[in-house]
């Protein structure tokens, strides 16, 4: 079994590309280490199909289980695959888990996941607010719980 991933910095892949390309027959994915930038990640395609492939089928299996009357046991699981939900009201955490599953089938057949980071990062914040009885009384204490909507901007001419 291949190791998940090893690090080399940028330059190495610059200097020496057949050679890293060449890692990836003992590894998954070889992480490229940037100063002053993201990371990249070297795969191979067939790699990054088959994740998608998983992807998708676990988006779909997530999906029909909530459909077949087990969301309830996906409720029940969800503070241990996210530990932080633990300190979400129970309203909040059934409006997660339905969109979690929305975000999750659309993210997995659009093959890119960064709608649901964004969506989990969003609801763990939440979860801070909840977690941080200062903060939540800060919050709340605002009229309606927020300030209301936003005015759309007028267009700058």
């Amino acid at each position: 079994m291949k190791a998940a991933y090893e690090e080399l910095p940028f330059s190495e892949f610059l200097h020496h590309p057949a050679a890293t390309a060449a890692r990836l027959d003992a590894v998954r994915a070889v992480r490229l280490r940037r100063r002053g930038a993201d990371d990249l990640a070297l795969t191979n395609a067939n790699q990054l199909d088959r994740d998608g492939t998983v992807i998708d089928f676990t988006a779909r299996l997530l999906a029909s289980i909530a459909r077949t009357g087990a969301r309830d046991a996906i409720k029940t699981a969800l503070p241990e695959a996210l530990p932080w939900a633990a300190f979400l009201p129970d309203p909040d955490l059934e409006e997660m888990l339905s969109e979690i599953i929305a975000v999750a089938q659309g993210s997995a057949s659009l093959r890119n996941l960064t709608p649901l980071a964004i969506l989990l990062d969003q609801w763990r914040h939440s979860a801070e607010i909840y977690a941080d009885p200062e903060l939540l009384a800060l919050i709340t204490s605002e009229p309606e719980g927020d300030l209301g909507p936003v005015a759309v901007p007028e267009a700058s001419e």
